[in-house]
């Protein structure tokens, strides 16, 4: 095996969920599985867990898979990319942004301020549709900008 090819591959595949973040979240996660996504919209929480994670758990089965299978080449830097992007993703968003845990609350770093600002704007539409800001890790420029 290639080390120098499967690092090139686990830092694209991590790159590229990003990608497939934005793509799930404004087209699947606020498209025909909202039914899944709703409750993460909600202002009130009665539960520690939303119907909105079992996105993370299918990711998390689709990085699995990699890793296990076998027969995708470099299949363990692909769901090592799936993983990474997976825990940021719980760091970023659940712990960060949403403080599932009461960790990180006076960041005042630009770029953890415009991620936060981009988040609370895609949260102020409550409904499915209106929506902006799907990505997690590269909000629109204009969030970054107003906090330089």
């Amino acid at each position: 095996m290639n080390i120098i090819l499967w690092i090139i591959i686990f830092i694209l595949t991590f790159f590229l969920m990003e990608f497939m973040a934005w793509f799930t979240h404004k087209y699947v996660m606020h498209g025909f599985l909202w039914v899944l996504h709703k409750d993460h919209h909600k202002k009130d929480h009665s539960s520690w867990w939303e119907r909105n994670d079992l996105f993370f758990v299918f990711y998390a089965a689709v990085s699995m898979f990699f890793f296990m299978s076998g027969i995708v080449p470099y299949g363990s830097a692909i769901g090592g990319g799936i993983a990474l992007y997976g825990a940021t993703y719980f760091f970023v968003h659940d712990i960060f942004i949403h403080q599932r845990f009461k960790l990180f609350r006076n960041a005042n770093h630009w770029y953890a301020k415009g991620i936060r600002r981009a988040h609370k704007i895609h949260h102020k539409h409550i409904g499915k549709d209106k929506g902006e800001c799907f990505g997690m890790l590269i909000p629109p420029l204009k969030f970054l900008k107003q906090n330089k």
